[in-house]
């Protein structure tokens, strides 16, 4: 818990993996629109400006999730996360098409999610 009782861990852990994997999407694929003129240690450099925003935002995220969660189900639930963050970030920012293949994707994310979360 966070003073004042404003949020707890595993809410804390979600929203920080959900905001660091803005910036990582954004310095992964970005470049591919906004640099693909630029050499390409240009676009490397941004990105990694770009990344540590995101390091500062996913260190901290697993370190709260790891007082509740194992490693594995920290790691399954950052993919659920990327993917919940790469799609959008696909359709509307790349102006890539929907496809049926990100419901499939999504899908046996879940099924991994079951299997590190029960019991």
């Amino acid at each position: 818990m966070l003073p004042n009782g404003l949020v707890s861990g595993p809410v804390l852990f979600v929203g920080l993996l959900v905001l660091s994997n803005v910036f990582m999407t954004f310095a992964w694929y970005a470049h591919l629109k906004n640099l693909a003129d630029k050499p390409w240690w240009l676009a490397a450099l941004v990105s990694w400006g770009i990344a540590l925003f995101e390091y500062m935002l996913q260190v901290p995220a697993n370190r709260i999730g790891f007082e509740t969660f194992s490693l594995a189900q920290l790691k399954i639930t950052q993919e659920v996360i990327t993917l919940a963050v790469f799609v959008p970030f696909a359709m509307i920012y790349m102006g890539e098409p929907f496809k049926t293949d990100y419901i499939w994707a999504g899908l046996c994310l879940m099924g991994a999610v079951y299997f590190i979360f029960r019991g």
